[in-house]
């Protein structure tokens, strides 16, 4: 599990050297006894160089960024937060970059190789650790976390506190998220009444770590430049600080499915002990993430199922497919031991448990996967988003994407991650659609506008892999046919495209992955600065400034005089209403989207305008000039 892939996706061996990705160039080193190696060429050394590497920039860059000093209620100074966030990163990650390309023009290979491994693995670092560092600024003076007590937040609150008290877990939501909250909150707050405190750290921590754990899972499959790019978009864009648990899952399995439908394909070249040892390892892993988050299992198992039973060996003899069964019996046996008390609440409370929470997304064009709104979202309607494309509603950047995904599906169907994010992204395709196709006579949401993220990530894993054996195949055409035919046949030809050139191309190509992460870290940590809208996605951060800390005081920044009372409740499940809640819908407007009356606590247009009337004249009589 420490093999860090310098080979391509997929393949059994090194890469094709006549693509230039089997050499030096990409990891490899010469044959011969460890013990005359330097340590820099062996492997796990290697991967824990780059583990402690990316560990320690995310973090790191959080310590950091806790130095910022900023009242982060006021724009100017979330402005200014933003920037020294960006500062900090340019001092950090532009020296990197220098030595990256320095080593990419005047180094050898073999150092350029080490340097590439250890940016890359940095940049993933930095990556998250900008947003989580962003998040720090947001709540600099509180020690309450994103959401304060409402919401989400609140409930994971409620259920740390039911762990403190024994009571085990909380329905069928994961437990081990909720479980590590209440353990934080023992050893470092000292118990009840502070697992908010503990989520406070733990939305931190997991949004820093991120990075490097989506990093680290790709390069079991992919190289370091292409495992980043895959890497650091979907840190980016998918992970939301409030639930950071959630979406690491969602990012880090579909990495690990391919690795494990890897082993199988090699599972006869295996001794059973080593089987044994290998489908216990992945089956711990996937039944812990199983606890952690649940969720991305629903929508992956349908695909993953049904890839699983096309790459097992049954034509390849009898004592192949017993070794491919002895491997996929104990990967199951595992997981299955290890998630068996989330799979009993499962089957147990599951059919008791619908889910009928709407928003924006399940008001808008189902066909639509390339983009997400959560439940704040602002001035949005379903009427105004999706925005239209301009060729059949679909953007440009959408049209790219595709074309990428043409690529992989048109060139890499060999390689194994190709074909298991395609068939993820067909079965989350059709539950989507049966979800939705159901809703109205189900009176059931269950979360199907959630498949957006999977799906949208399914597709950036083709297109990155599509680019990556395009690149492959297209360097190996031109060197095959482009290669002068009088060429010394005792000497190694020389090759078309110098390997430099090459390192030139993807050192220019890292330093624009490095500047979107960064700019695309600095968007995600905008949206969470605190503001008073309770449409926005602000309005988390505001929350928590607005709780007393454990003195009972206010927080140092907040708007409030009156702050509220740390809450200290057990969780209770919510009653099941026997309709679907439409949030975000004025009662007015319950009959054309509900298809009923809005219940009475849903406010109307005139409730609102009133609202804002009365802030308003409270705004004049506060600026009015005394007497």
């Amino acid at each position: 599990m420490t093999h860090l892939a310098p080979e391509v996706v997929g393949a059994s061996g090194t890469a094709d050297r006549r693509t230039g990705t089997g050499t030096q160039d990409a990891g490899t080193v010469p044959s011969g006894s460890a013990a005359r190696r330097p340590w820099t060429s062996r492997r796990r050394v290697l991967a824990l160089a780059e583990a402690v590497v990316s560990l320690t920039a995310a973090l790191g860059y959080v310590l950091l960024s806790r130095h910022i000093s900023v009242n982060p209620l006021v724009r100017l100074g979330q402005v200014s937060g933003l920037a020294k966030l960006q500062l900090y990163a340019a001092v950090i990650g532009l020296p990197l970059l220098a030595v990256l390309l320095y080593t990419a023009y005047r180094g050898t290979g073999r150092r350029h190789q080490l340097v590439k491994r250890l940016v890359c693995a940095a940049l993933a670092g930095l990556a998250t650790g900008v947003i989580a560092g962003g998040v720090v600024v947001a709540l600099r003076g509180t020690p309450h976390a994103l959401g304060g007590q409402d919401g989400d937040p609140g409930t994971l609150i409620d259920m740390a506190n039911s762990f403190l008290h024994h009571e085990g877990m909380s329905g069928i939501y994961p437990p081990a998220f909720p479980a590590l909250m209440a353990l934080w909150a023992k050893i470092r707050y000292n118990g009840r009444g502070e697992t908010g405190f503990a989520l406070h750290d733990l939305q931190i921590f997991f949004t820093a770590v991120a990075g490097p754990m989506a990093y680290l899972s790709w390069r079991l499959l992919l190289r370091p430049f292409w495992a980043l790019l895959i890497a650091a978009p979907a840190a980016v864009v998918f992970i939301d600080p409030i639930r950071p648990y959630s979406h690491v899952v969602m990012i880090v399995l579909l990495p690990l499915l391919g690795c494990w439908l890897r082993e199988m394909r090699r599972a006869h070249r295996r001794t059973t002990r080593e089987l044994l040892l290998r489908g216990t390892f992945l089956g711990v892993i996937f039944g812990g993430l199983f606890l952690w988050y649940s969720g991305w299992y629903i929508w992956a198992a349908p695909g993953a199922v049904m890839l699983a039973l096309f790459f097992f060996p049954w034509r390849a003899g009898a004592a192949t497919a017993r070794k491919a069964g002895l491997y996929t019996a104990v990967t199951l046996a595992s997981t299955c031991v290890v998630s068996a008390p989330l799979l009993y609440q499962m089957v147990r409370l599951g059919a008791e448990n619908p889910d009928r929470y709407a928003f924006l997304a399940v008001y808008a064009d189902p066909g639509y996967v390339l983009g997400w709104v959560s439940d704040r979202s602002g001035t949005l309607t379903y009427q105004t988003w999706p925005v239209a494309g301009e060729l059949a509603g679909q953007s440009g950047f959408a049209l790219l994407l595709l074309a990428g995904v043409g690529l992989g599906l048109g060139l890499g169907l060999r390689n194994v991650m190709v074909r298991t994010a395609a068939a993820v992204l067909a079965g989350a395709w059709v539950a989507r659609f049966w979800f939705a196709s159901r809703m109205a006579h189900d009176k059931a949401v269950q979360l199907f506008p959630r498949t957006t993220w999977i799906i949208m990530y399914c597709l950036m894993i083709l297109a990155v892999v599509g680019l990556m054996v395009a690149v492959d195949r297209g360097s190996g055409w031109i060197e095959r046919t482009l290669r002068p035919s009088g060429a010394d046949t005792g000497a190694a030809p020389a090759r078309v495209v110098p390997r430099r050139v090459v390192r030139q191309l993807a050192a220019g190509m890292m330093c624009m992955v490095a500047l979107f992460a960064t700019m695309g870290a600095s968007w995600s940590v905008n949206r969470y600065m605190p503001s008073s809208d309770v449409d926005s996605m602000g309005i988390d951060a505001y929350r928590a400034h607005v709780i007393k800390k454990r003195d009972g005081s206010c927080p140092r920044f907040s708007p409030v005089k009156d702050c509220q009372d740390i809450e200290k409740d057990d969780w209770k499940p919510n009653p099941i209403e026997d309709f679907i809640w439409c949030a975000g819908i004025v009662a007015d407007d319950w009959p054309s989207v509900c298809g009923m009356k809005a219940p009475k606590k849903v406010r109307s247009r005139a409730d609102i305008e009133r609202d804002a009337q009365k802030e308003r004249e409270a705004r004049l009589a506060g600026n009015a000039p005394k007497k």
